[in-house]
């Protein structure tokens, strides 16, 4: 991975798609189309705190979100992590966040689509994003 050419695969699961299980259809993940689905703050540096919410059970709701405060924990990302998320606006391929990640950050972000892949990896698996043309991308391996 890291070069030009290279292909991050994102590899289906029964209960959610993750990079490591190998076992179903394989999707490239520069061709994914990221979007954010909760919701985040951003201060003045342009630093990010992802809102996760706390229980996602209606159950767990009520019983334990008893202050409005409790709802959301709060996931502080770094420079480069929040310009990734800024990035997510469900228009730029992950492909295309790279190429844009690599003119801002240079060398920082080395090796880029190792990094991508496991950030995306990691915000998919705690349902902050979702990939917009999942089924597209789905549909087109499969012909």
């Amino acid at each position: 991975m890291g070069k030009e050419g290279d292909r991050i695969t994102l590899f289906s699961q029964a209960n959610g798609w993750h990079m490591r299980d190998r076992r179903k259809s394989e999707v490239n993940l520069l061709d994914l189309v990221p979007e954010r689905i909760i919701e985040f703050e951003v201060d003045e540096a342009r630093i990010v705190t992802v809102l996760a919410p706390r229980f996602r059970n209606r159950l767990m709701k009520r019983l334990f979100e008893t202050r409005p405060n409790s709802r959301h924990i709060k996931v502080k990302l770094d420079d480069i992590g929040s310009e990734i998320w800024l990035l997510c606006d469900g228009k730029r391929n992950v492909k295309e966040i790279a190429e844009l990640l690599k003119e801002k950050f240079k060398e920082r972000i080395e090796p880029c689509h190792d990094r991508l892949g496991i950030f995306f990896q990691q915000l998919e698996m705690a349902r902050f994003i979702s990939y917009k043309n999942l089924d597209q991308c789905l549909k087109a391996r499969g012909s």
